[in-house]
């Protein structure tokens, strides 16, 4: 298979080494639904992954198999050995490439992404742009269902890409990081109430996501614009450490996915983002804009 993959393929890199030995494509289709009253429901994407798939892609399920039980929210990310069987049963092992990605706008192929770098494998690439990508370039697809092999995957966790509450409160005073809200600028600003609270983590910046990605293709900018985007937000300084957060712990690995592009493969993700944060009325919440 050649040298080690890098964080994000193409299409046409795909449909080269589409079938090939060591391989493992990775479908991590979430159901997102929006209910009339504004709120929201998650369900496994097994549906549209029956449907239609990247041909012998096997189905990660984000929900259940790759999420702790215990967890008041939805994707918190389980324990190592959790995981690692997870993983495992696809047949996610040392000696494999992984590709994943997702029928929508990335997110979720990201998060699962994060979360296996978070237990140390890092031979794992997004597929730019999706199935959308795919099925637009006329890539075919598939309703067969090919049971994995199963492998043995060692997690070897990085407790550096992860935060928890109370470690994101201690960097609210921390020179050394730099918390960034990848939330829609609404949100930032306490302007649309989405969550228990309105407001954004004292001292972060917004940087929302949809500054990523092409808004025609659903593709992520070229490198050289999104090393300039992160630049002028400095997130670029080696003496800091970027750490990512959303309203799930989802999208905020979305920027720290891009991030990873332009060298910056350290950034950490606020797992319980403002769903945990807003919940505690103790945590403190700031309106309006940041001063830059």
């Amino acid at each position: 298979m050649g040298q080690a993959i890098p964080h994000v393929v193409s299409v046409s890199w795909l449909r080269d080494h589409l079938g090939k030995p060591g391989l493992v494509v990775v479908d991590a289709s979430i159901d997102f639904t929006v209910h009339d009253d504004g709120e929201f429901t998650l369900a496994p994407g097994r549906t549209a992954y029956a449907t239609a798939h990247i041909p012998g892609a096997v189905f990660a399920d984000l929900l259940t198999d790759f999420a702790d039980p215990a967890s008041d929210q939805p994707c918190t990310a389980p324990e190592s050995e959790r995981l690692a069987a997870a993983a495992g049963a696809l047949g996610i092992g040392d000696g494999v490439r992984v590709v994943v990605y997702d029928q929508h706008d990335g997110m979720w192929a990201t998060r699962f992404w994060w979360q296996l770098r978070l237990e140390g494998f890092d031979d794992v690439a997004v597929l730019d742009g999706g199935l959308p990508a795919w099925r637009a370039a006329d890539g075919e697809v598939s309703s067969s269902v090919v049971p994995p092999t199963e492998a043995t995957f060692t997690p070897r966790r990085r407790p550096g890409l992860i935060r928890s509450t109370d470690e994101v409160k201690a960097a609210i005073d921390d020179d050394r990081s730099v918390l960034v809200g990848v939330i829609d600028p609404a949100v930032y600003r306490g302007d649309a109430a989405v969550f228990a609270r309105p407001g954004h983590i004292p001292a972060s910046i917004n940087l929302p996501i949809d500054q990523i990605r092409d808004p025609r293709t659903g593709t992520l900018r070229p490198t050289t614009e999104l090393r300039t985007l992160f630049a002028a937000a400095g997130l670029l300084d080696p003496g800091t450490t970027p750490v990512t957060y959303c309203g799930g712990g989802i999208a905020a690995t979305a920027v720290a996915h891009a991030l990873a592009l332009v060298g910056r493969d350290d950034v950490a993700v606020y797992d319980g983002s403002l769903s945990a944060w807003t919940a505690d009325p103790t945590l403190p919440l700031v309106l309006g804009e940041h001063p830059r």
